[in-house]
Order: C-alpha cells, then sequence, then structure tokens
C-alpha cells in the first residue's frame, strides 16, 4: 500500500507543483481577457439572472441548477480544506484562494456555456457537461468516454468517501456517536435521495443550500463584527504573507500559493468540469445566462464562505501554534470566538456542507454514467456502489484516499482546461450574441445559426426545445 501512496503523492506533486497552477493561471487570465472580464463587467446580471424562471416546462429553473452546483462546491472544502491551507501555507495562502476564484469565476463561465451549448434532451430534462462537448464540438467520444471515467471515480466515489468521512469524524466527536452508526444512517439518508431521481435531487438542494449557507454565514458575520479592529490586521496580514520577502526567503510565499489554488480549486471547482454537469440541466433561453449564474456560483462559494472560515481561523490565531489542523483547527478557532458550542455548531454545519455535496458529487456521476451507457442497469449499479463508498469512507482511514481526490481532480482539470481553451472561441461569441441582446433591451434568446458553423447543438436548432 506504501508503493501506490508513493506514486500517487509523486504525480500530485507533478501535476499540482508545475503543471496545473500555471494552466489555470494561464486559462483564468485567458477566458478574462477574451470575454472582456465578464466575472467584473456582467457581475450585476448575474443576481438578476438567478432568480429567472425556467423556460419551458422541461428541465429545471436556473436557480435550480446552481443549488445543485453549490450542493457539490458547498463541502468540506469550505471548511476543512481553507483551515488545511492556512495551517500549511499561512494566511497568503488566501489571498491566492482569491486569485483564483477571481479567475476561475471566467473559467467557470466558459466551461458552463458550452455545456449549455451542446446539452441533450433526457426525458424531461437536460443533461450534458465535458464529456459531451468533448464528443460533440471535438468529435471525440473516446476521451469523453476517459473523463466520464475519471469524474464518476473522483466525485461519484472518492470524493463521497471523503465527505462522509468528514461527517463521521466531525460528528463522533461532538456527539461521541460510532462511526458505524453514522455511516448507515448517511447511506439511508443518501438511498432515499438518489434513487429518486434530478427532481427528487433539486428538492432537497434547493431548500438546504441557501438554508446551510446563510446559518454559518451570519456565525461568521458575528465573529467579524466582535472583532470589527482587527479586520484590518487580518488584511495586512493577507496580503504580507502572500507577498512579504521573509517567506519568499524561506519559501514559503510558494507553498502559499500551491495550497491556496489547490484548496481554493477543490472548494470552488472552476475548470475541473464538474459544474458543468449542473449547468446544462437548466431550462434557459439562453447558454450565457447559465454560465453566468455558475460563475456567481465561483464568488459564493470561495470569496464568501471560504473568506467566513478564514477570518474565523486567523483571527483565533490558533494555526500559529500548530497543534490543529484541518477542521479541528476550524472547531477550536470558532470556540475562542463564541464558547463549547462551537464544535457543535461546526459538526452540524458538516451535516449540512458534506452530505449535500455527496448529493450533488452522485449527480455529476449520474450524469456521466449515462453519457457511457444509459442502460438503468448500469445506474442501479453506479448507486449501489455510491452507498457502499459513503459506508466505506465513514469507518476507514481516508488519507490515501484524499490523496487520490487531489489526482483525479487534477487528471480532470487538465482534461478539462485544456478542451475549454480549444473551445473558448465558441463561448466567447455566445457571449457577444447575449450582450448585443440585452443591450437591444431584449430577453436574450439563442439559436445555432447565430454562430456560423455551430453543429450538433440538438437543443438550439431553428427553436429552443
Amino acid at each position: 500500500m506504501e508503493w501506490i501512496s508513493n506514486i500517487v503523492d509523486n504525480t500530485n506533486n507533478i501535476l499540482w507543483t508545475y503543471l496545473l497552477i500555471i494552466l489555470l493561471l494561464a486559462a483564468g487570465l485567458y477566458f478574462s481577457f477574451g470575454s472582456k472580464f465578464v466575472q467584473i463587467r456582467l457581475f450585476p446580471e448575474m443576481f438578476r439572472l438567478i432568480t429567472e424562471k425556467r423556460d419551458g416546462e422541461s428541465g429545471v429553473s436556473p436557480f435550480q441548477a446552481f443549488t445543485i452546483s453549490a450542493a457539490s462546491r458547498v463541502g468540506t472544502g469550505n471548511i476543512t480544506g481553507v483551515a488545511l491551507a492556512i495551517g500549511v501555507g499561512g494566511p497568503g495562502a488566501v489571498f491566492w484562494m482569491w486569485i483564483i476564484a477571481i479567475l476561475g469565476m471566467a473559467t467557470a463561465f466558459i466551461e458552463s456555456t458550452l455545456a449549455q451549448v451542446y446539452k441533450v434532451k433526457d426525458g424531461d430534462t437536460f443533461r450534458g457537461g465535458p464529456a459531451y462537448y468533448i464528443e460533440k464540438a471535438l468529435g471525440h467520444r473516446k476521451l469523453g468516454i476517459v473523463f466520464s471515467i475519471l469524474l464518476t471515480l473522483s466525485f461519484g466515489f472518492i470524493f463521497n468517501a471523503v465527505q462522509s468521512n468528514t461527517i463521521a469524524t466531525s460528528v463522533g466527536e461532538a456527539f461521541n456517536i460510532r462511526p458505524f452508526i453514522i455511516g448507515i444512517v448517511l447511506v439511508l439518508l443518501t438511498a432515499m435521495i438518489i434513487f429518486g431521481g434530478v427532481h427528487r435531487i433539486v428538492k432537497f438542494t434547493q431548500v438546504i443550500v441557501p438554508v446551510m449557507a446563510v446559518f454559518y454565514l451570519l456565525v461568521a458575520l458575528y465573529v467579524v463584527v466582535t472583532n470589527l479592529g482587527e479586520i484590518p490586521t487580518v488584511f495586512k496580514l493577507i496580503f504580507s504573507q502572500a507577498f512579504g520577502l521573509q517567506e519568499a526567503a524561506g519559501g514559503a510565499i510558494g507553498v502559499a500559493i500551491m495550497q491556496g489554488v489547490r484548496r481554493g480549486l477543490f472548494s470552488n471547482e472552476a475548470g475541473m468540469g464538474s459544474v458543468p454537469n449542473a449547468a446544462a440541466t437548466a431550462n434557459t433561453s439562453h447558454p450565457a445566462k447559465q454560465g453566468l449564474v455558475q460563475s456567481l456560483g465561483v464568488f459564493f462559494d470561495t470569496i464568501m464562505i471560504c473568506s467566513a472560515t478564514a477570518f474565523i481561523i486567523i483571527l483565533a490565531g490558533l494555526y500559529k501554534t500548530g497543534e490543529s489542523n484541518g477542521i479541528v483547527l476550524t472547531q477550536n478557532s470558532l470556540a475562542v470566538h463564541v464558547g463549547d458550542w462551537a464544535p457543535y455548531f461546526i459538526a452540524i454545519s458538516i451535516i449540512f456542507f458534506a452530505f449535500s455535496s455527496v448529493i450533488g458529487n452522485y449527480y455529476y456521476g449520474e450524469s456521466n454514467i449515462e453519457f457511457i451507457n444509459a442502460h438503468k442497469s448500469w445506474m442501479t449499479v453506479y448507486r449501489l456502489l455510491v452507498l457502499a463508498m459513503v459506508m466505506f469512507g465513514s469507518v476507514a482511514q481516508v488519507q490515501l484516499v484524499w490523496n487520490l481526490a487531489d489526482l483525479f481532480m487534477g487528471l480532470m482539470a487538465l482534461i478539462n482546461i485544456t478542451v475549454i481553451m480549444i473551445l473558448g472561441k465558441i463561448a466567447f461569441r455566445v457571449l457577444d450574441d447575449f450582450t448585443l441582446q440585452r443591450k437591444a433591451g431584449k430577453n436574450p434568446v439563442f439559436y445555432a445559426k447565430s454562430i456560423p458553423g455551430l453543429k450538433n447543438t440538438d437543443c438550439w436548432e431553428d427553436q429552443q426545445s
């Protein structure tokens, strides 16, 4: 087992230290300039679009598609991942999480717009994502299948084991409940939702995601308000450790950048190719609308929720001792601010954050299983394996699983970012079409013929499906 762990660690080191950080930053810059900084220019438009009704009876609404993606995004990365980034890379890592989020908003726009352009009809819903635009736009079904397998293994299985492990660890320590019991409860709850199809998933996520986020942000706001005089010092610390000469001399800037980028991507998933699977489900009149909605999702996840966790940890100052890390650091830091009930609050937050991620992650895998083979027996096997991994994660020590999660996430991102950089000009043209219609005072409606040479866009031909 040790040799497997060594191979995974070495591969992760090459992927994250050399390849992905450069590729993510390059892609984010390319998409930002190519879209004329859509993440800033159309930021107010994102809030308007998130409340739009769906265009017709089929599919799900823009807000429901947003909550499916947020269910996957908002998870252990927001609580555990931020603590790991600060514990290893110091407060400077937070700055690089912000940078990857701002650039990632442009990347999220591109991949989600492409997912909408190349989505397909599936009964009374839609499905799509990187596997679909790899096949339809590039004509490489085999590469699409490779991506689908990577996504299903990572999100459907590995990430769900990570999420259930985090729930079992946090709840077990706070309430003294055996991991095995927690695992059984999680399996039963997961089964009730995933066997109900996409509509049951939507009903769950559209309620639980806003509620859990608001409660967590309110507690963080209380911490900030009660420490208002220290906030300028927190910002100074974040910026100084992101660029400081002392940190550069000690090599800490490199660590801060790597931790910030890695944990930032794990949290907001921009460029990874996961969120487009949720974006494709929305029934909307123009692909760019869902691109903008999912771009807002990155802001919501990293700039708001991850920053809330970062402020709680930095204001407490416990990260300096190195005595605790991960979720324990977050729990102990919050306890400094609010008292002994902090571990219980974090445990409850983890239940909602991580369990919603299990459901969102499951759906991503479902969409890609259908891409490989839509036969119902495959879906049944997939669902049973997801439940088995939820149980496994609850009772196992998963350091290797965390490392595997980083590996598969990295490979997914490598494929997806390369593909969307090739297809980026299509998304730019779709954005131009949206912008022209908005400037004319219209509610933008997209047709494939609006872009010369656009092919294999089943849902956008002469009229919208």
